[in-house]
């Protein structure tokens, strides 16, 4: 098994460990975030319904009009504002916070900063 193998075999164990604890109603769904090289993308899911409310993410339009890479701590707090603005829109102010697995630092982090400083409680 080489590197990233290792690396990916992680990921999927720490989110397997995660998940069961992590469900989302439809009083407080669940915030769930998906890390790339690339670009970060966030989604409000209740998993009672198992339907998403609201997605967003560095592909958005919103964030593509400001001209900024996708892969940095700046263009993740942006998605995590637009999630919590859709969020709201919606009528959800409380979520659980799922990591997918990542490690809560870096892009992760600022994600989750960012839809706090917009108003999402978690």
């Amino acid at each position: 098994m080489n590197l990233q193998q290792k690396k990916r075999a992680a990921l999927h164990r720490r989110a397997r460990s995660v998940r069961p604890k992590v469900y989302g109603t439809a009083d407080r769904p669940r915030l769930t975030v998906h890390r790339t090289n690339a670009h970060i993308y966030a989604q409000v899911i209740d998993d009672a319904d198992a339907k998403t409310i609201c997605a967003a993410s560095t592909l958005s339009p919103e964030f593509r009009a400001t001209g900024k890479v996708g892969s940095n701590k700046e263009a993740a707090e942006f998605v995590g504002k637009l999630i919590a603005e859709r969020a709201l829109e919606k009528g959800v102010t409380a979520v659980r916070f799922d990591r997918s697995g990542f490690l809560y630092h870096g892009r992760i982090k600022a994600l989750a900063d960012g839809a706090r400083a917009a108003g999402l409680k978690f």
